[in-house]
């Protein structure tokens, strides 16, 4: 069991590095900045309770904010590697596809439950630029979980 969990770990950490070079590539060619929503959602989960003030305070949101990134990553591929040890084995592009969902809807539901951002109101462009890379994370996630092709 415990070489399932760090198998999971291993996969979700070379997921959530993939994720992370397509936002930040996506960044670099369109210009756009970092999203501010994984900070405010630390911020409300944590009802206003990191400490500092001003830029300090912003600081400390922004890098716990990349943490929960990581950890849900990181979990959902843990998550992903017990399923596919209790016998869940999904052919590589749709095991890919519902892995990448698993960890959009815990990214973006939290923020949608907390009022800090509105999946309803987003353009298409929001909705590429969020499911691409998830996509991504998931493809390179599952893909990492598969022993020899299977």
């Amino acid at each position: 069991m415990m070489r399932t969990v760090v198998r999971g770990c291993a996969a979700g950490a070379v997921g959530t590095t993939v994720l992370n070079a397509a936002t930040f590539a996506d960044m670099a060619l369109r210009g756009r900045p970092s999203s501010q929503a994984p900070a405010q959602t630390v911020d409300k989960i944590t009802q206003d309770r990191v400490p500092g003030a001003g830029d300090d305070k912003e600081n400390r949101l922004s890098g716990l904010g990349g943490l929960s990134g990581i950890a849900v990553g990181v979990g959902t591929g843990v998550a992903v590697s017990l399923a596919r040890h209790a016998g869940l084995r999904l052919p590589w592009w749709l095991g890919g596809l519902v892995t990448g969902a698993l960890a959009m809807t815990a990214t973006d539901l939290p923020m949608a439950r907390l009022g800090v951002s509105d999946p309803a109101g987003w353009s298409a462009t929001d909705w590429v630029s969020d499911a691409v890379p998830h996509l991504m994370y998931g493809l390179a996630t599952y893909g990492s979980l598969l022993e020899d092709g299977r």
